[in-house]
Formats: structure tokens, C-alpha cells, sequence
């Protein structure tokens, strides 16, 4: 087991504006604990619509300045935030395991990809070169430049605290803008752990600020005149509203929502090998990811088959404090979530699937007061049942027997969300029919998680995202900026 002191139970957690540590003035406020033991972490105090706008205003004096630097002058906190990130990525992590409830080796790798997000950035000199062309008139040169635009905000979720503020955060200051966070209220001691290390790393006054919140404070940062854009990831629900909000007040907006994924296995895949893959993408993170393959869709020769497996894979299953050697899913964010999804594991029981395996029973010994599920595994689970169609965020798997490949991408294609998919199978013309006929922007064959490199835009279709320009790689830069047309002509020349 790891040897790592817990935050102190009377930690406060703080904004960080204009460069300075300061407590948020607003009357509502969160207790944090930790969802493996229970004990008290802390308290966060929710900004007020005064908090929102110093931050707003700091970020718009600081945009003067670091916009018009070099744009190799703007990438070298990024590349000190970079090797400090590298430097603290285990204590990270540890925090990560307490903060959230997740295993060590999951918080290690989302760190990971996170990081991955700051190096891309780096990049930044060639990704915003656009094209020029000579004598595109007679006498006349024009050329695209890329400007930044201000202020962005980001709003993230409670699920990957180290991971997603990454997705925006490098690339709105790499461009030139000055960005706001917003991290979940759950969990925030992640994010206060990060904006210590971006101070450190030497941006300037301004340029790169933290807000905690609740649904004020979202609003506030929506409605605000100097904010030019929002990005956000969540549920579809309130990425919905928050696209359609922020768009009226005419600001560039991104907007992640929820998602039900699935996993297609035909009768000539690896059946081991996908039922191996079905349980990492289906349990890791406890369930609570957006890439989380929880129905699949199986051809009814192999169904039997690799219902034994999968149930047999999902048995060994460790369920644990995430900070101890062994555990492979560790604890809900909290207990009232550990109830959504103990209620719907009521619902699948109540509209007829098999319960093939059930997680409710787990006991931890040591962490009474923890929010634990084992994996529950469905079969015979239908289209129209809840459980097929809603998100869960839990450790819940459905099985399903489809008769082929074409039914099986028919039922997958019907579903509101389009965030992610898997294929295995052991034919290429099944991978090519799953590749052109997928409704589905994160599609992977033999592969059980389909989570882009920083380098591609991370692609959610129907539900699943609201706006054109996604998180991580090119889009990003688009998203940050704006092109402005240059021509010029000098008849004397």
C-alpha cells in the first residue's frame, strides 16, 4: 500500500485570481470526503457573481499583454508546467486516489494524458500557422493569420479532475487568450494542486485562473460580456442547456454531454481477449467515464460463450481503497451517486434482464463508510430497456445476442448518443462496415476503449456533444482563435 498523508479534514480550498490565493465570498459552500473512507477532506466556498467578474476583468487586463507576445515567449511556462507536472505526477496521483475514489494505476495514466494535452500545446508555433498565397491578385499577396480572442472559461466534471481542465487549458494560453477553470465542486483539491504548480511554472498575473462554484458560478461565467467562450463537459441535460445559454449570449461554445457506448463482438473475434477488454472499459474508473462501453452487442453463436467470460473476468475483480496494491475498481464519487446506480440496477432487475452477476452485496473490510459496487453484468438486455438506453456511470455491464454485424450496428447507430464505440472481430470487412456505417465520433476495432491521443480531437457525435469544435488537438486551435484575412499590395514595388 502506498504511504501517503491525507489532506487535512479542515484544508479550504481557494480561488486562484490575478495570481493571488484568495477565499471565494459567496454563502454556499461544499464539504469534500474522501469516497473510499469517508473522512473529511476539506470544504470548498462557492464563488459569488463579484468572484466571477475580478476573475473576468484580471483576465482581460492580462490578455492585453500576453496576447501580443511571442508566441515562443507563451509556450515556455507550458514547457516548465510540463516537466513540473512530471516531477509531481505520483503525489498527483495520490491526491487524484483521495479526491475522487479511483485506483492509483487509473489516476496514474489519466495524469498521463493530461500531460500529453501540455506537450501538444507546445506545438503551438506550427498548429496556428495558416496559409499564404503570392500574387493570389494581380500584385496583390493575401495570407490567413490566427488571432486569439480573450477571456475562455472551462468547466469541467468531477470525473477526471487532473485529466480534462488539460484538454483546454494549454492550448487557450498557448494561442494567446487568458482562461478560466471551473472544476467540479465534488473534487477540487485536484485542481487547487494544479493551479500551485501553474504558479510555479510562471505565468503571468491574469493569464491562467481558478474559480469554484456551483450552478451561480457557471451562470455568472455564461452571462459574462468579457467572457468570449465556454467549454464544458458533463451530462447531457446541462451540456444542452449550457450550449444553448452561452450561444444566446453569442460566445463560442463546446459542450460534452453524456453517453452510452457500446461494444459489438462477432463470432470471429479473440472472445478472451474482448472479454478482457469489455471489463476494463466497462468497470475502470468504477464506470464513471464517458468512454465507458456498457452494452454489447454479441453475435448469437458466441453469446454463451462469452457470457462465461465476461462474468468470469468481471468475478475477479478487486474492489477496493484505490490506494491499496490489488484493487482494480475503487469507490464511487459519492454516496447519493452510489445510489443512482444501485437504482438503476433495480430497474434493469425490475424491466426483465438476467442478472448474470450481482455487485450490490460487495463489502470492503476497513472502509465501511465507502461508496463501493462490484460489477453487475445483465443479460438478455433489450433496446427499449432503461438500462440500454440511459447512462449509468457504474460499474453495470448489459450483454445483448444480435444475429449479425448489420443488426448489430443498426441497434448502436439508433441509440441519442454517438461518443464512443468498439468492434472486435477477426474480419476486416466487419471493421470496414463498422468503420463507414458508424454514427459514432470515437470509433475503435479491437480495442476496448476508444480514447484519442492528444493530438486528435476528442469526437462526440448527437447527444453525446453540442457545437463543431471538440477538445484536444486541431480543433483546439480553431476554437481559440479566429482567422483575419491580410491582403496587401504595394504598386510601387
Amino acid at each position: 500500500m502506498v504511504e501517503v498523508a491525507p489532506p487535512d479534514g479542515d484544508t479550504e480550498v481557494k480561488n486562484y485570481v490575478n495570481g493571488t490565493w484568495k477565499t471565494a465570498d459567496g454563502s454556499e459552500h461544499n464539504t469534500l470526503t474522501n469516497p473510499a473512507t469517508g473522512d473529511a477532506l476539506g470544504s470548498v466556498t462557492f464563488s459569488s457573481e463579484a468572484d466571477v467578474d475580478a476573475a473576468v476583468s484580471a483576465g482581460e487586463t492580462a490578455f492585453e499583454g500576453w496576447s501580443s507576445l511571442p508566441v515562443e515567449e507563451r509556450i515556455q511556462p507550458l514547457f516548465r508546467l510540463k516537466t513540473l507536472l512530471e516531477d509531481h505526477q505520483d503525489e498527483l496521483a495520490e491526491l487524484l486516489v483521495q479526491d475522487h475514489g479511483k485506483t492509483l494505476a487509473e489516476a496514474r495514466g489519466e495524469l498521463r494524458r493530461g500531460i500529453e494535452n501540455v506537450e501538444v500545446a507546445c506545438g503551438i508555433p506550427s498548429m496556428m500557422q495558416s496559409g499564404s498565397l503570392l500574387n493570389a491578385a494581380p500584385e496583390i499577396d493575401e495570407s490567413a493569420v490566427r488571432k486569439p480572442l480573450g477571456v475562455f472559461a472551462a468547466i469541467t466534471p468531477f470525473n477526471f479532475p487532473g485529466m480534462i481542465p488539460l484538454w483546454f487549458l494549454p492550448y487557450a494560453v498557448a494561442t494567446g487568450n487568458s482562461f478560466i477553470l471551473k472544476p467540479s465542486e465534488q473534487n477540487p483539491l485536484v485542481a487547487n494542486r494544479l493551479f500551485e504548480l501553474i504558479d510555479e511554472a510562471g505565468f503571468p498575473d491574469g493569464v491562467v485562473q481558478l474559480v469554484h462554484g456551483g450552478v451561480d458560478t457557471v451562470n455568472a461565467l455564461i452571462d459574462h460580456d468579457g467572457v468570449a467562450g465556454i467549454s464544458f463537459v458533463g451530462s447531457t441535460p446541462v451540456a444542452k442547456l449550457i450550449y444553448e445559454r452561452a450561444a444566446a449570449n453569442g460566445k463560442r461554445v463546446q459542450a460534452q454531454g453524456g453517453a452510452k457506448n457500446h461494444i459489438i463482438v462477432t463470432e470471429t473475434a479473440d472472445l478472451e481477449f474482448a472479454a478482457e477488454k469489455t471489463i476494463s472499459s466497462a468497470c475502470a474508473c468504477a464506470g464513471e467515464r464517458c468512454l465507458a462501453n456498457d452494452i454489447v452487442l454479441v453475435e448469437e453463436s458466441v453469446y454463451d460463450e462469452f457470457a462465461d467470460l465476461v462474468v468470469e473476468r468481471a468475478e475477479s475483480q478487486v474492489v477496493g481503497n484505490g490506494l491499496e496494491d490489488g484493487t482494480d475498481i475503487g469507490a464511487l464519487i459519492s454516496a447519493e451517486h452510489e445510489q443512482r446506480v444501485r437504482e438503476y440496477i433495480d430497474t434493469g432487475i425490475e424491466e426483465g434482464a438476467t442478472v448474470l452477476l450481482d455487485g450490490r452485496d460487495v463489502a470492503v473490510e476497513g472502509h465501511e463508510n465507502g461508496n463501493f459496487l462490484a460489477p453487475t453484468v445483465f443479460g438478455d438486455v433489450t433496446q427499449e430497456m432503461t438500462i440500454s438506453q440511459e447512462e449509468i456511470f457504474g460499474p453495470v455491464l448489459g450483454l445483448s445476442p444480435v444475429d449479425s454485424v448489420d443488426d448489430a450496428i443498426e441497434r448502436m447507430n439508433a441509440s441519442r448518443f454517438g461518443n464512443a464505440a468498439s468492434l472486435f472481430t477477426g474480419r476486416g470487412a466487419d471493421a470496414r462496415k463498422f468503420r463507414h456505417e458508424g454514427e459514432i465520433g470515437n470509433l475503435g476495432v479491437n480495442v476496448g476503449t476508444s480514447a484519442p491521443m492528444a493530438f486528435f480531437h476528442f469526437g462526440g457525435w448527437k447527444d453525446s456533444f453540442f457545437g463543431d469544435l471538440h477538445a484536444q488537438g486541431e480543433d483546439m486551435i480553431h476554437f481559440y482563435t479566429d482567422k483575419a484575412i491580410y491582403i496587401e499590395r504595394w504598386p510601387d514595388a
